[in-house]
């Protein structure tokens, strides 16, 4: 049985780096692992994606922004995520619908309730199991996506009350359901939060009967 997992959170606060920190232990454990990210994940999505987040004269209004992102999310779900699912792997996937009511949601002012409508469209009932809320203020998020040294994307860009009322959008979601959502302080020591987040993925699987198996195929 399979598992699907997102990573959610403001710009900085680790969500690729745990991704793979946690696709190593759990592969290590034995247990078969897709990683894949959003936007992006297919030739699709990683054009799309390149739209959305290279910094450009071309302007792109919020809807164009949330269609785009949700078009590329519809063919992720059906080339990628499902796929992996049906075969029985973990799917670890930075980002994915929380993002675009957070985003493009809370941060671009767009009404909540039809952005949910378009994601019920485009994903049918393909949701996680399993969300991780790396938390930590958005001033601090920025500030790490500016000392990396990594040239600053679009959304980045965007001025700090944009990036707190995504936050903020996430620290109110997470306790609504809290059988999905698990917050995590992102501002401790990366392997730290990789243990943890592990741990509680193979807490899961194995709630659901699934024991690790060293030999199985994973990518």
């Amino acid at each position: 049985m399979s598992l699907f997992v997102t990573f959610e959170g403001p710009d900085g606060a680790g969500k690729s780096t745990q991704t793979g920190l946690v696709a190593e232990r759990l592969r290590s454990a034995g247990y078969p692992v897709t990683i894949t990210r959003e936007p992006g994940g297919t030739p699709l999505g990683e054009r799309i994606r390149t739209v959305l987040l290279e910094p450009g004269e071309c302007a792109i209004v919020p809807r164009a922004e949330a269609l785009l992102m949700t078009a590329a999310r519809a063919q992720h779900v059906v080339k990628v995520i499902q796929p992996a699912l049906e075969s029985g792997a973990v799917v670890l996937c930075d980002r994915y619908i929380d993002s675009t009511l957070a985003y493009q949601g809370a941060g671009r002012g767009l009404p909540i309730d039809e952005l949910q409508e378009l994601q019920r469209f485009a994903v049918s009932s393909c949701v996680p199991d399993l969300t991780f809320l790396l938390d930590m203020p958005a001033e601090d998020g920025l500030r790490r996506r500016e000392d990396s040294g990594s040239p600053l994307n679009r959304l980045d860009r965007d001025g700090l009350a944009f990036h707190q009322r995504v936050q903020e959008w996430y620290r109110q979601a997470a306790p609504g359901d809290p059988e999905r959502w698990l917050v995590i302080d992102a501002l401790r020591s990366p392997d730290e939060i990789a243990d943890e987040i592990a741990e509680e993925i193979i807490r899961r699987l194995r709630r659901r009967g699934v024991s690790a198996g060293a030999n199985r195929k994973s990518e």
